[in-house]
């Protein structure tokens, strides 16, 4: 049977995320479908959860969870990619004060516009960002609207111009914007130098395993867990029999739920609807297998 569930991988800095995936998939049967969550750019590590088999429709309840990573930066400096892999320029600039460093940064905490950075994976005009990062070519992009939950300086090296900081933040928010955000606010520049997932939601890194603990299927096969986990924090209505031949043929039915919840009969993972109040109707039909 094609495995089916999620996978906790810990990326090693210094590889990208489809370089992971490829690892991983050697490792499994022929034609087996899987599928990353959220990349993570060659210089960072950490939690990369990836979807195997029938679990790789689920991916998009993973992708939306809120992260939370370790990032460490250097101040004083910038970077054409806001990171230690781009093109460095020293400042002429005085250095940054710790205090007035705690003082800025909860300016951009909760609610903040965000700029996504030229060297990214956005679509402007159909192009990738960092595909014409690459040509030179600098175009005019669109602020996002992200939340940052918590942002806490927790080292700080006056001498060097290093900090290392805990986020916490919402899908789709730039750590390395957020950082050169910071230093823009004192009249100061920085760059990221290192940077760690360390949580998807729910999901933690302490709970992954590492490339190169997974040499054989049978190691790959014991590290994936229920698909269940890529929902576990919807809400769950539980059917009878009746119901469910309904469901897994996709059908409505009445609900008085808004918004996607899991829907699971005799403890098995069905599907996952949204409905609206009135009406729930199917998102994603896992059964029959």
């Amino acid at each position: 049977m094609t495995p089916a569930g999620l996978l906790l991988l810990d990326k090693p800095p210094g590889i990208t995320s489809a370089r992971a995936v490829s690892r991983v998939k050697r490792l499994l049967p022929a034609k087996t479908k899987v599928g990353h969550t959220g990349t993570l750019d060659p210089l960072a590590s950490g939690l990369l959860v990836l979807a195997v088999g029938r679990a790789t429709r689920l991916a998009r309840y993973v992708t939306a969870l809120d992260k939370t990573y370790t990032a460490a930066a250097r101040f004083g400096a910038v970077s054409d990619t806001l990171d230690a892999e781009g093109e460095i320029s020293e400042l002429d600039v005085p250095p940054v004060d710790e205090d007035a460093l705690r003082r800025a940064i909860p300016a951009l905490t909760g609610e903040i516009s965000q700029l996504p950075p030229m060297a990214s994976a956005v679509k402007v005009g159909g192009r990738r960002l960092y595909e014409l990062h690459r040509r030179g070519v600098e175009v005019e992009r669109e602020p996002r609207r992200v939340t940052v939950y918590e942002f806490e300086l927790t080292a700080f090296e006056p001498e060097e111009q290093r900090a290392e900081f805990h986020i916490s933040c919402s899908s789709g928010t730039y750590v390395r914007s957020l950082i050169a955000d910071l230093a823009r606010s004192l009249g100061s520049g920085a760059y990221l130098t290192a940077l760690r997932r360390t949580r998807v939601g729910h999901l933690s890194v302490e709970d992954a395993a590492t490339p190169d603990e997974l040499k054989t299927p049978a190691d790959l096969q014991s590290r994936i867990i229920h698909m269940r986990a890529a929902v576990q924090h919807l809400p769950v209505v539980e059917i009878g029999s009746g119901l469910a031949a309904v469901v897994c043929g996709g059908g409505r039915f009445a609900c008085n739920l808004e918004g996607s919840f899991r829907v699971e009969s005799g403890g098995e993972l069905l599907a996952v609807y949204r409905g609206d109040g009135k009406v729930a109707r199917a998102e994603v039909v896992l059964w029959p297998r």
